[in-house]
């Protein structure tokens, strides 16, 4: 039997986090292949129904990347999106799931291993968390 290997979705920064992830490329670091980075203009665009849909379709962990504190090209992205991913942890974890599976970071334009690093570590918490629940458990109606 094979490892477990988590689906992660990261929600990145436009600005900041895909130019770290350019740079991670040119410098040969490896990316998680089991990551799907979806790139967003603004951190601050993702919603918790952006986070909890994630979850839902059948990531096992999240993961919202964005710019420096003081450093968002859109003043106070950055902020609203820490808050975001709060509260749907805080939404999650009433609903039994572990707040753990998402995560909030932010890394500089150059931050090309800080890039790779966060991508390892939400990786490596979810691997031992194990699959998401509530995308293997079957319903039932009655």
């Amino acid at each position: 039997m094979s490892e477990f290997e988590p689906r992660i979705i990261a929600f990145c920064c436009h600005y900041c986090a895909l130019a770290a992830a350019d740079v991670a490329g040119k410098m040969g670091f490896q990316i998680p292949t089991n990551v799907r980075i979806i790139r967003v203009i603004c951190t601050g665009k993702v919603e918790v129904l952006h986070l909890l849909k994630a979850l839902e379709a059948g990531a096992d962990g999240v993961v919202v990347i964005s710019c420096k504190f003081g450093e968002c090209y859109f003043k106070e992205g950055n902020f609203r999106a820490k808050k975001r991913v709060e509260r749907a942890q805080s939404l999650i974890q009433e609903a039994g799931l572990e707040p753990e599976r998402l995560m909030f970071d932010f890394v500089p334009g150059p931050g090309a291993k800080k890039f790779v690093d966060i991508l390892n570590g939400i990786t490596k918490k979810v691997r031992s968390l194990g699959p998401n629940p509530s995308v293997h458990q079957v319903m039932t109606i009655e």
